[in-house]
């Protein structure tokens, strides 16, 4: 695949080869499941996160970890309370995938709503470009098509090793946005941007120590935090709007658009993602239980510091 193209999907005949049954079998199963009614789909996401917290002992450390370096005035009862309700949010987040790829825009639309979105108007009849804030809330797949059924966009990913379920990924995904580019691509959703388009981008994960710096992060003086964000603002000066979805009581899903961001440092990378990190964390404070705490946030250190992950997961 070319990362410097425009991605849709697209059905090869190959998808259809033996190797790939079991995973078109899985997808039909999934499929189903997602198609119950949602009080059902609730309790299976809830047991799922229960199994994941018991038998991945791995990733049940990396987010104990996790929690204990950002929030270290947690007593014991109440992070393992935080850690016990994220499992659980994990396991929703299985079949919100599913509802976010498969379910119609009707049936969406009796679970969700939408404030603020009059910003991302506003912005887009001026013809300036929006760099949509998408912080990798667990529901963050849902709250995209949510939005995504009014405000189209043009969707970034990491395309998957599996063809069939890179198809079904894409598929899903293009029911919100107009296309799709490879995380690489800069260029793309540079132009995207000066072309008045919006652009989901998600800046809060350690994607390495290339083209990252080292800024706070909660407790953390120190995290690996991507200068992808003053790229984009200073070559395709967008205004910058995070957006959070949250998932409410009820199977209802909130999707809250915040005004656009004013004074972004656009001469100072550090000083740049210091001030991202910080607008990330008033996100993640709205419902921190909901956020992906699984990944290994803190796993790119300065040269010559400690890790700050335990041997067992460091390389997890």
């Amino acid at each position: 695949m070319n990362n410097n193209q425009e991605i849709h999907a697209k059905f090869s005949n190959k998808l259809l080869h033996p190797r790939y049954w079991l995973t078109w079998f899985g997808v039909g199963v999934f499929y189903v499941l997602v198609l119950l009614p949602y009080p059902i789909i609730y309790q299976l996401g809830k047991c799922l996160g229960l199994i994941a917290k018991k038998c991945m002992s791995k990733r049940r450390e990396v987010a104990r970890q996790n929690l204990q370096l950002c929030f270290p005035d947690l007593s014991s009862n109440e992070l393992e309370k935080l850690l016990h309700d994220n499992f659980i949010s994990t396991g929703l987040a299985i079949f919100e995938t599913g509802m976010a790829w498969f379910w119609s825009d009707k049936r969406l639309k009796k679970h969700a709503r939408i404030m603020g979105d009059h910003y991302i108007t506003e912005v887009q009849q001026t013809g300036q470009g929006v760099l949509l804030i998408g912080i990798h809330f667990l529901t963050l797949e849902l709250g995209a098509r949510i939005l995504g059924m009014s405000h189209p966009g043009v969707g970034v990913y990491r395309p998957n090793d599996n063809p069939v379920l890179d198809y079904i990924q894409l598929k899903g995904r293009l029911k919100s946005n107009k296309y799709m580019l490879n995380r690489y691509n800069t260029k793309g959703m540079i132009r995207a941007l000066k072309n008045g388009e919006l652009v989901w981008y998600a800046p809060d994960h350690d994607y390495g120590r290339k083209n990252s710096v080292f800024a706070p992060f909660f407790a953390v003086d120190k995290a690996a935090t991507t200068v992808g964000t003053s790229i984009l603002v200073r070559l395709g000066k967008p205004a910058i709007i995070p957006f959070t979805p949250k998932r409410e009581q009820k199977g209802q899903y909130l999707v809250t658009v915040s005004p656009p961001m004013v004074n972004f440092p656009l001469d100072d990378e550090i000083a740049a993602a210091t001030f991202m990190n910080k607008a990330i964390e008033q996100e993640i404070l709205t419902a921190r239980e909901q956020y992906m705490w699984l990944h290994r946030r803190f796993k790119t250190r300065p040269l010559g510091e400690k890790p700050l992950y335990s041997k067992k997961t460091q390389k997890h």
